[in-house]
């Protein structure tokens, strides 16, 4: 083909290309159908993979609810321990830990049913084995126990009391006074500062006092005199007579006048104390006296560590009974759980003395990796944090603090 015949087919093709473009454009001003029905037809696939991703979500909700909230009847495990835990003529449960485990299960639709031990040991072993999936009373938190079981959050936190008898005889209380390992380490302390002082004045006199020279019996004499100085009786009685040896008699004097007056004040003040208060006002009175405590308990193991002796009783119970009787002078035990029992059952041999020693805290026991705690545990502080379970302990324990 000659120049002349391609040159209009050329300008042919350039006048189609310019009307294609100017199509396509009018097209993209109004909406190409065609990509319309395209945009159309992709939008019921982003709903279905969207339908799709909420039901996968729902599932997993569901499935995470499930696993909090098993399909089955959970079994408690419990034990007697007033005030948190109650059984009734009737067969029921009552008490606090018993009602805060009752909310809890309400508000997460658990179903479960109540079975009793006879001991804490028993409660925390069918825990650990898995006869139990709850264990709810008044069970410490304790390294030992946390090794096999879990616990939640803490929903009491307490500490150790003291029970004593109500009519202790005063002279007894006196008499340990006396004889107590406190009352011996001051009269040894005073006794060494005679010494001390008899050493000196011998060193400054024996080879100028005859009643000073010599050995044993000039430095048994020097004794004497330090401890006759210290009483103020007759002192002046074979005294020092150098220089030296009077400066240091003076000195003694004037420092075994104030020593022995606060001596005479301090046992003053505890046998007062004592005689109005009894032998046991606090923990360090415990080393003095002959203690009790529930066997196999967290009580136990704190007193053991505190290298205390003391004697073991099978329940708070047998140990407040023996109390009542003289076979022991205190009963150690957790403090509320001692405070209601005394206040039920004992208030007329016994009486709780206001203080308290340790760190106690009670929480709900679960097996090794259990499903229900971190479900339980969010429950636990909603219930604490609540009016509810504030005004339960006041009502229950008087001021007793729960937090």
């Amino acid at each position: 083909m000659s120049s002349f015949e391609a040159f209009p087919s050329a300008l042919h093709d350039r006048h189609l290309g310019e009307v294609s473009c100017e199509m396509a454009a009018h097209r993209a001003r109004r909406g190409d159908p065609i990509s319309q029905r395209k945009r159309t037809s992709i939008r019921p696939v982003w709903l279905c993979i969207l339908a799709l991703a909420v039901a996968a979500f729902g599932c997993g909700a569901l499935h995470a609810q499930a696993a909090a909230a098993p399909d089955r009847e959970l079994v408690v495990a419990t034990k007697q321990a007033p005030p948190f835990a109650i059984k009734q003529p009737d067969g029921s449960w009552s008490g606090m830990s018993i009602a805060l485990w009752k909310r809890i299960a309400d508000q997460a639709h658990l179903r479960f049913r109540l079975v009793e031990t006879q001991s804490v040991p028993d409660l925390l072993d069918g825990v650990a084995n898995g006869r139990f999936d709850v264990g709810v009373a008044a069970v410490t938190v304790t390294a030992e126990r946390a090794r096999k079981v879990d616990f939640t959050q803490p929903f009491y936190n307490t500490g150790l009391g003291v029970a004593v008898p109500v009519n202790e005889n005063p002279w007894v209380a006196i008499g340990r006074a006396l004889l107590s390992f406190g009352f011996f380490q001051a009269v040894a302390v005073l006794l060494g500062f005679a010494m001390a002082v008899g050493f000196l004045i011998w060193m400054l006199e024996r080879r100028k006092t005859e009643h000073f020279g010599g050995g044993a019996k000039g430095l048994g004499s020097s004794f004497w005199w330090s401890t006759i100085a210290m009483t103020q009786a007759g002192a002046a009685q074979n005294a020092p007579t150098t220089l030296p040896g009077r400066i240091v008699a003076m000195g003694w004097m004037i420092a075994s006048v104030i020593a022995i007056a606060v001596f005479t004040a301090g046992i003053t003040s505890t046998l007062t104390r004592r005689g109005l208060e009894g032998a046991v006002h606090g923990f360090n009175d415990l080393r003095s006296v002959r203690v009790g405590a529930v066997a196999n308990s967290a009580t136990t193991d704190y007193l053991a560590r505190q290298r205390l002796s003391f004697r073991t009783f099978p329940d708070i119970q047998g140990g407040l009974s023996a109390l009542g009787r003289g076979t022991i002078d205190a009963f150690v035990h957790d403090k509320p759980l001692l405070t209601w029992m005394v206040r039920s059952d004992f208030s007329a041999s016994a009486r709780v003395v206001d203080t308290s020693f340790s760190s106690e805290s009670y929480a709900i026991v679960l097996p090794k990796d259990s499903a229900l705690r971190p479900m339980l545990d969010l429950a636990v502080l909603d219930q604490i944090e609540g009016d509810w379970w504030q005004q339960t302990v006041f009502e229950t324990l008087g001021n007793a603090q729960s937090r």
